[in-house]
Order: C-alpha cells, then structure tokens, then sequence
C-alpha cells in the first residue's frame, strides 16, 4: 500500500456530529433563548404539548414557570382533554410578566397556555424576557376567534416570534375535511355575535365550541343532527 493511500485510510481526527433528543442536556447559556408560538384549533392538542414540554424541560433540571389564562376548568392549571394537567399561574389582565419572572432567583423557560387570551403589552412582555433577560418562551394558544377573527395577542406572536408552528394533530370538520376555525353553537345553531371570549368545551353543553373547516365555518352548517345553518 502506498504512502499516499495509507495516509487517507487513517481514521478521522475530528468527531462526528451527533444530534440531540427531546431529553439531552442543554448546558446552561449554550444559545440564544427564543420565543415560540403554537397554534391550532381546539382539540389539536396544544396543552397536551405544553405538559410534555415542561416534563422535558424539567427533566434536564430547568426551572420553567407555568402561566395559562382561561383554562377550560375553571381554575389555574393547565390541563389537557387526554386527562393531564398542573398548576398554573393565572394571567390576570395587569399581571406584568417581566416582574413575576425576574422576582424569582432563576427561571429558564415559561410555558404560556391559552396565550392568546393574553394582552398586546404581557405578549411584548415576553418578547423582553426572551431578548433581555434570556427566558425560552414556548407560548400555545388559538390563532382566530369563534368569528375566525386573529386575537390580538395570537397577532402579535404571529409579528414577534423566532418561530411559529401549526400544530400536526389532525382535527377533522364532521364532514372530513381539516377543521381550521372554532365555531361557537348556542341553542344547537352557530353564532356570529356575541362577547369575544367566553369559556366553553367541545362536549354538549348549551354554549359549546365545533371545529368546522372554511367552507362550513362560512356556511354555517354543523352536521346531520347537531343543528341548523345559522342566520345571517
């Protein structure tokens, strides 16, 4: 064998890249910290993957807060259809993040549930603490209202975030096709009026909430047996 074929059969000098999981240690200051937004429709599990964020989070020995606002049980948790949940701090409407967070000796990351329902100012608020004080943001929420009017504080993630992600988990429209848009159903009928935010689930109570996809969100049908196309 020659000189020159035995020196590129050597083994490499320098070491493979290898990549990290969900679980690898994330050693302290190694990146710049970020916010992140995801959304979707209800029952695409967003707050399933807040919790499952945070036990990631968690795992590794981070300090993370945990915020939500208008959960649908009621009080401050977070908490999930599939049967998960935590306490969580509730984000009243003067609530000032910077302040919760920097009264704390360390805190690494906030999960924000249920962002959408925070104001324009505690959503700047959150881009300080990711920009200034260098807390990972990982905020979920609903992109548009029951009207398929953007919330004003899902808009300003949409303007600020480093990253943005429609969440994967399919939620169908009774006819099939990808459910977009939350509707609201009173009395079995969809309403196109009414105040902006008012607490309701999937399940069968009097005011509840259907994801329709576009054309029936517009039309609004419902489905055979679940109600009549609402008036104009």
């Amino acid at each position: 064998m020659s000189h020159e074929v035995m020196e590129q059969a050597k083994p490499l000098s320098w070491h493979p890249v290898t990549h990290s999981s969900a679980l690898s240690p994330v050693p302290s200051g190694s990146r710049d910290a970020v916010l992140k937004f995801y959304f979707g429709p209800m029952d695409c599990g967003k707050s399933t993957l807040a919790l499952q964020m945070n036990y990631n989070h968690r795992r590794q020995g981070r300090r993370g807060l945990l915020l939500t606002k208008h959960d649908r049980s009621g009080g401050p948790k977070i908490t999930s259809r599939i049967g998960l949940g935590l306490e969580a701090i509730e984000v009243d409407d003067g609530l000032d993040l910077v302040r919760l967070v920097t009264a704390y000796d360390r805190i690494d990351y906030l999960i924000c549930d249920e962002a959408c329902f925070y104001s324009v100012e505690q959503i700047e608020q959150l881009a300080d603490l990711v920009d200034e004080h260098g807390v990972d943001v990982f905020a979920f929420g609903l992109a548009s209202d029951f009207r398929s009017v953007m919330f004003p504080a899902a808009q300003r993630l949409f303007e600020l975030a480093d990253e943005v992600s429609r969440l994967q988990v399919e939620v169908l429209c009774w006819c099939g096709r990808p459910g977009q848009l939350n509707a609201r159903v009173v009395g079995g009928a969809l309403v196109r009026a009414g105040e902006r935010v008012v607490i309701g689930d999937t399940d069968a109570s009097p005011v509840r909430y259907q994801v329709l996809c576009r054309r029936h969100h517009r039309s609004g049908e419902l489905g055979e047996g679940t109600g009549d196309p609402s008036p104009e």
